[in-house]
């Protein structure tokens, strides 16, 4: 009996000291996993989205002209598709929202929707500018800017990435590397790899649609996610895979408290509406 109990003692004492190994393990993984893996980049991108829209009307020579002046890293262009097959740089289907006009872009021919005028208020001063093309804005700034631009299926067909490409050739800027696309869509990028295979390409991710599954498995070297969708586990992960995570921000009311929280978790590019507080933050 004798024997036996002491038997009994060494096994208690040997789980006891497995179970604490285990839970030190167990607390250094997660120690691990939390800790950031180191960004991409040296120093974080900041992209103008739709240029200086905090400032001037959003797509618009101006508000571009205002964030080349910032000295940002990339003016972000979103293209859509005239009637008459010509690309112009406004976000929405629709004219509706930004212009004092109504209707969708590929249904106005490029004199038609050149009569709209983009408008916005700002302070007390209410500003009017025409929607440009993408050819106005390349013009403008020729290779002294970098260009990062949006494609889109257009009815559900790849129209817009030929006539893109070939533009973006005529004016030397894919082999002088001025240029990133970007895309929801999986068959617009493969098209433009196809097209141009030098050109660096962003899936982007819709929000609450975030996959980091599928985020690993693309070639892509870039993912545009949605700041509420990124964590320090879908950075880690994505770094690991040796790929740069650029974020863009829906709500204005908590994009600056968004943007300090993804600079902690070592996010490579900002989308930001607000390029005078994004430079500010990175100084800090």
């Amino acid at each position: 009996m004798r024997g036996k109990r002491c038997f009994d003692k060494k096994m208690v004492f040997f789980f006891l000291v497995l179970s604490y190994l285990c839970t030190i393990i167990i607390l250094v993984g997660a120690q691990v996993e939390n800790q950031p893996v180191p960004s991409m980049v040296d120093q974080p991108k900041i992209i103008a989205h739709r240029g200086a829209n905090d400032r001037f009307n959003e797509s618009t020579l101006t508000a571009y002209e205002i964030a080349a002046k910032d000295g940002v890293d990339s003016l972000e262009i979103d293209l859509r598709l005239t009637k008459d097959n010509s690309l112009v740089a406004i976000h929405d289907q629709s004219v509706d929202r930004t212009t004092d006009g109504a209707g969708k872009v590929i249904d106005f021919t490029l004199e038609e929707i050149q009569k709209f005028s983009t408008v916005a208020v700002f302070g007390n001063n209410t500003h009017k500018e025409e929607i440009p093309t993408l050819e106005d804005i390349l013009e403008k700034f020729v290779d002294t800017e970098h260009y990062y631009i949006e494609t889109r299926l257009v009815d559900g067909r790849l129209v817009m990435e030929e006539q893109l490409v070939q533009l973006l050739n005529e004016y030397g800027l894919i082999e002088k590397g001025l240029v990133t696309i970007q895309s929801f869509s999986e068959e617009s990028l493969n098209k433009i790899t196809e097209l141009a295979p030098e050109v660096p390409l962003t899936l982007l991710f819709k929000k609450g649609q975030f996959d980091l599954s599928r985020a690993k498995q693309v070639e892509f070297p870039y993912i545009g996610i949605e700041t509420t969708d990124v964590t320090r586990k879908v950075v880690n992960e994505l770094h690991k895979q040796g790929k740069e995570v650029h974020v863009y921000f829906n709500n204005r009311d908590t994009e600056k408290s968004e943007q300090k929280r993804v600079k902690a978790l070592l996010v490579d590019g900002y989308f930001t509406n607000d390029i005078t507080y994004t430079k500010e933050l990175f100084k800090q």
